[in-house]
């Protein structure tokens, strides 16, 4: 019997909805493989990570829905999406997952513009004459 876990992760404005299944180690990210997606190796080792950190590399397929943010958000999402559905697949992976910091989702947004600045914290410059 062949379960199907679905999991999502997030991070800025990158959503991703995934559904992960024993298979052959294929991650597909909107139609396409992770590599194409992606174009950066850096990326594909940041969402492996999980894959990796519980050496079960080429045991699970991937299917991947990404929208919003940029490509490193939306990889570290995955990768945080990745993570959840394997801590239903066993609960057992949840402590050694938490301990590499792999379930916690980074808090960071971007800052907004607050009136009377040029950017978000940067002032005009004082002129004393």
């Amino acid at each position: 019997m062949n379960e199907i876990y679905f999991a999502t992760g997030s991070r800025k404005t990158a959503r991703v909805r995934i559904r992960l299944k024993k298979g052959e180690g294929r991650i597909i990210v909107n139609g396409k493989d992770a590599l194409d997606y992606f174009k950066r190796e850096d990326l594909i080792l940041c969402l492996k990570e999980p894959f990796r950190v519980l050496q079960k590399e080429n045991e699970f397929d991937v299917i991947a829905k990404a929208n919003g943010g940029g490509l490193s958000g939306q990889a570290q999402a995955l990768r945080l999406a990745i993570s959840r559905a394997l801590t239903l697949y066993n609960e057992g992976f949840r402590r050694v997952l938490k301990t590499h910091g792999l379930l916690t989702r980074d808090p960071r947004e971007k800052e907004r513009v607050k009136y009377g600045l040029t950017k978000r914290r940067r002032a005009h410059q004082y002129s004393k004459r």
